[in-house]
């Protein structure tokens, strides 16, 4: 049994498709739909599902996956034992991160890591679906690390790391009646239109708790997927928004207000899975960030 063909059906089981798998190995598909196929004919079964939308596991895929994704973290600890011995860490890491952070230098990071670690490939990728995409990646195996912002309790696959916190403001046109206050109670601020992520963004989900437990019912109105834009729309009267200080940019036609009641705070964790081994090069990107934080 290869390990490249336990490699090729890990990730079209990871990621449900072929097409996708090999982009992620950097191979082409037909390799990928080779090895997959050889590695059926080896077991004497078929592991998986092809239609033309999607792929699935069957019964002996849904069997294998977990064996085979241990194979494959027990010869990457292989290598990293050796590398390590021969005077640098080797592999790639795989890194989740919102669209917006601000509270933490994330190019500054992973810029003193490849300084560090050369041999080590970093991939970053920002999660269009929020702090919960980048779980939902952690957890099927397709990221090794995450910023998140994960208000309450995570999921028991995943260990936090708090790196940081920030309340959240209200913000408002300058013209608004509210912009005056020293302060605004949230229950001032029921059935008004705000602009805000989607829901499974960090923010959205401190804002919606904090209207839950306050007992005070909210509109959005817009949604958008990058908080960095969002003072544009208050400024444009388009509603008003409750952000993180650091996604306000110096913008005289809003203002930014405390609101009283309410928990508001925005926490910026880094992400880990709890339920399998970290590679030697993923343990000590982990360690850097922990360390700046402190």
């Amino acid at each position: 049994m290869e390990l490249r063909h336990l490699e090729y059906f890990v990730a079209v089981a990871e990621e449900r498709s072929f097409t996708v798998a090999a982009a992620r190995l950097h191979v082409v598909q037909s390799a990928v739909s080779a090895g997959v196929k050889a590695l059926e004919r080896e077991l004497a079964a078929q592991l998986l599902d092809r239609t033309p939308r999607r792929v699935d596991l069957t019964d002996a895929g849904a069997a294998l996956l977990p064996k085979a994704q241990a194979t494959l973290d027990a010869a990457r600890d292989a290598r990293d034992v050796v590398a390590e011995v021969r005077g640098g860490l080797r592999g790639t890491v795989r890194v989740g991160t919102m669209t917006s952070v601000g509270l933490l230098d994330v190019p500054g990071l992973l810029g003193e890591f490849h300084r560090r670690h050369p041999g080590v490939l970093l991939r970053l990728t920002a999660a269009p679906s929020g702090s919960e995409g980048l779980v939902d990646a952690l957890i099927e195996r397709r990221l090794d690390l995450a910023f998140v912002s994960l208000p309450g309790q995570p999921p028991p696959q995943l260990q936090l790391t708090e790196l940081a916190r920030t309340p959240m403001v209200l913000v408002l046109p300058v013209d608004h009646p509210l912009a005056g206050h020293a302060r605004v109670p949230i229950t001032d601020l029921a059935d008004l239109d705000f602009i805000d992520s989607p829901i499974g963004y960090g923010n959205r989900s401190v804002a919606d708790r904090a209207f839950e437990a306050a007992g005070v019912r909210r509109r959005v109105s817009i949604e958008i997927a990058d908080i960095a834009t969002a003072t544009s729309y208050v400024r444009d009267g388009l509603g008003i928004a409750l952000l993180p200080r650091f996604a306000i940019g110096a913008d005289d036609d809003v203002v930014a207000l405390p609101v009283a009641g309410a928990d508001l705070e925005w926490p910026l964790s880094l992400a880990a899975p709890r339920d399998r081994a970290l590679s030697s090069a993923t343990r000590a990107l982990l360690e850097l960030i922990r360390s700046a934080a402190r």
